[in-house]
């Protein structure tokens, strides 16, 4: 295994032939969050899961706090990642912060992907002027105060609102354990990352198909940014609002998103 492999905590699994599908995962989380799709796919697909730098489940000593201010660190790790791997296409299926790693990887290698799958994504958090983020910035303000005053309160407060659940169900648990698993400055220089990002005017740059799939209900993501994304993405694009509540449906209510998944990944926009 090389490098960028391990510090990710490369996997690669299933042996299907009908193509590779590489899954990122959000803030806060780690490949675990993909659990309940996975066994769907092996039969049929070759599965790449990988963690995000500054992920609990990687090496805090390799987190470079300049080189991940912009999402565009990212971006280059998961392209690094498919070079690694000799990936010469595949099918990205990014939840919240890598919808938009996906897009910013595509753009410099379009030919790395035939399709990006986005789940809960957002071109930019903060409202404006006809735009409605969903945050406004004394919002994240308070936020990134509360994230350096107690981390941990912080985690157990923001757990159960992002994934719409009580503070005893098994999803919030797991949540919050993922989320407190970061060491605190890398999850605040992440947070700052993702909330400050302004993506809307690359959308039209972009070429890959994009299956873009939405809680109808996302304390972070509002309803209305799919349709967003859906107008102003260069691609071709189709939009899913599921009936779902929360930020991380994948894991707070799998029977209904992984039929869902399946249907993106294993078919083309209709046309």
């Amino acid at each position: 295994m090389g490098v960028v492999e391990e510090a990710h905590n490369v996997k690669v699994i299933g042996s299907g032939n009908k193509g590779t599908i590489v899954l990122g995962h959000g803030f806060g989380t780690d490949q675990s969050v993909w659990r309940h799709l996975v066994p769907h796919l092996v039969a049929d697909y070759r599965i790449v899961l990988y963690d995000n730098m500054g992920a609990g489940t990687t090496n805090p000593e390799y987190f470079d706090f300049d080189r991940y201010s912009t999402l565009e660190g990212f971006a280059f790790d998961l392209i690094a990642i498919l070079e690694d791997l000799q990936i010469e296409s595949c099918i990205f299926v990014g939840h919240s912060l890598s919808p938009m790693v996906g897009v910013l990887a595509s753009l410099n290698r379009t030919d790395l992907f035939s399709r990006i799958v986005m789940i809960s994504a957002s071109p930019r958090f903060v409202n404006d002027v006809d735009y409605k983020g969903g945050f406004e910035q004394e919002d994240l303000n308070q936020l990134f105060e509360a994230m350096q005053s107690n981390y941990k309160a912080w985690c157990l407060g923001f757990a159960p609102l992002v994934v719409s659940g009580d503070l005893d169900s098994v999803v919030v648990q797991e949540f919050s354990r993922t989320l407190f698993n970061m060491r605190p400055d890398i999850a605040l220089s992440v947070a700052h990352t993702i909330f400050h990002r302004d993506m809307r005017q690359i959308l039209p740059f972009v070429s890959v198909p994009c299956h873009i799939v939405q809680s109808v209900r996302d304390l972070a993501v509002p309803v209305a940014i799919s349709e967003y994304l859906h107008t102003n993405l260069g691609s071709e694009s189709v939009v899913e609002v599921m009936s779902t509540d929360g930020h991380l449906p994948q894991l707070s209510s799998p029977d209904t998103v992984t039929p869902v998944l399946l249907r993106h990944i294993r078919n083309d926009i209709a046309l």
